[in-house]
C-alpha cells in the first residue's frame, strides 16, 4: 500500500537525503524547477534526471541522462512524468537501487506502485514533498 498517513511521509521525507528527480527542468515556470530548489533550501540533495538536458547544470548540479548513470545511493526518486511514464520510472530506480518513489501530484500508477512495493520500495502517489514539508511543518 502506499504511504498516506501523515506519520508515513512525515517519517520518510525525515529519513532520506537524497533525492533524485526525473522530469527535473531546467525551465524556471516549470514545477520541477521551483520544487528542486524547495527540497535543496530544505536540506536535500537533489540529482535532476533528464534526458532532455543531460549535462547541464540544474541548480548547480549536474544533469544525468537516466538514474542508473549516477552511481550513488539514491533514497527517493521523485517522478515528475505523466502517468503512463511513470512505469519506465520506476523500473529504472528499482534497478538503481532507491529506497522509495514519489510521483507527483496527478501521477498515479497502480502497477507501477505494484511493482515498486514487490521490490521493497516505498511508494508515495499523488503527492508533492514541497507541499507535504510545508504542511506537515517538516524542518
Amino acid at each position: 500500500m502506499p504511504l498516506t498517513t501523515d506519520v508515513e511521509i512525515a517519517d520518510l521525507l525525515s529519513s532520506v537525503r537524497t533525492i533524485a528527480m526525473i522530469g527535473a527542468s531546467d525551465r524556471p515556470e516549470r514545477a520541477s524547477y521551483g520544487v528542486m530548489r524547495f527540497l535543496q533550501d530544505h536540506g536535500y540533495r537533489v540529482i535532476p534526471v533528464n534526458p532532455q538536458i543531460t549535462g547541464e547544470h540544474v541548480h548547480g548540479e549536474y544533469v544525468w541522462r537516466e538514474l542508473g548513470q549516477i552511481g550513488e545511493p539514491i533514497d527517493i526518486v521523485d517522478i515528475f512524468r505523466r502517468s503512463a511514464d511513470a512505469g519506465e520510472a520506476v523500473d529504472q530506480a528499482i534497478a538503481a537501487g532507491a529506497k522509495a518513489v514519489w510521483m507527483q501530484l496527478g501521477v498515479v500508477n497502480e502497477d507501477a506502485a505494484s511493482r515498486a512495493e514487490a521490490a521493497g520500495l516505498k511508494v508515495v502517489m499523488d503527492r508533492c514533498p514541497k507541499i507535504e514539508i510545508g504542511r506537515l511543518r517538516l524542518p
